[in-house]
């Protein structure tokens, strides 16, 4: 299956990031128990490649079919180590050129982070068809209508500051969204302190459960 489509069907991008590889890994079986098959591990500490190895190890050994992508990716030399260490798929905050060199030279999916319609044009352009709306809290649904008639062989992934509400899921799922990103608001940091793996799961499976109920009553 595609990423794009994997993506679709789960309806969510998990990210997250965590100094403790341990803990790392924890979180990522937590979400594959949810029925999570694709995730972003965010480049946002001195441990992230070190981290995401770690990572690559444990899902091609225990977390069969799990994808695996690279979050907050900036330049290209920090594409290209991340592509080195395994990952299937790269997300960057912006729209970098030498990012899209090194995944172009790869052949792997890049998920660029668009703010403008002059950034969605030079994506569109770069070939790309699953677009990062970041940061989502400031755009909101009423973006994603505005301009999906003006791109439509386009998709749509709002991150940063989604709500995994009812009423704010409806909105973006309404609006075109393929899936939505979300970090803090999923892995909630008490959750991870306390090392509630269980209840992070619970609630995965809870937010799954979720949007496919607004997909299916979406007119």
């Amino acid at each position: 299956m595609l990423i794009p489509q994997l993506l679709e069907r789960q309806g969510v991008l998990p990210l997250y990031y965590h100094d403790d590889p341990q803990i790392s890994g924890e979180l990522a079986k937590a979400l594959y128990a949810a029925g999570i098959r694709a995730l972003e591990y965010t480049n946002r500490g001195q441990e992230a490649l070190s981290n995401f190895g770690f990572l690559r190890s444990l899902c091609d050994r225990e977390l069969p079919g799990m994808v695996l992508g690279a979050g907050t990716i900036k330049d290209g030399t920090s594409a290209m180590a991340f592509l080195d260490a395994g990952a299937d798929f790269i997300v960057s905050p912006g729209l970098p050129e030498d990012v899209y060199d090194v995944t172009y030279s790869h052949k792997s999916l890049w998920i660029p982070g668009c703010m403008t319609v002059t950034e969605i044009m030079r994506a569109e352009q770069y070939g790309l068809s699953l677009i990062k709306l970041f940061p989502a809290s400031l755009l909101g649904p009423g973006f994603v209508q505005a301009v999906r008639e003006i791109f439509p062989t386009l998709q749509w992934l709002p991150t940063g500051g989604v709500s995994p509400e009812a009423q704010s899921l409806d909105g973006w799922f309404r609006a075109g969204a393929l899936a939505v990103g979300l970090g803090s608001k999923l892995l909630q940091k008490d959750l991870v302190g306390r090392r509630d793996y269980p209840q992070i799961t619970a609630a995965t499976r809870e937010l799954i459960g979720l949007i496919n109920r607004l997909r299916v009553a979406k007119p």
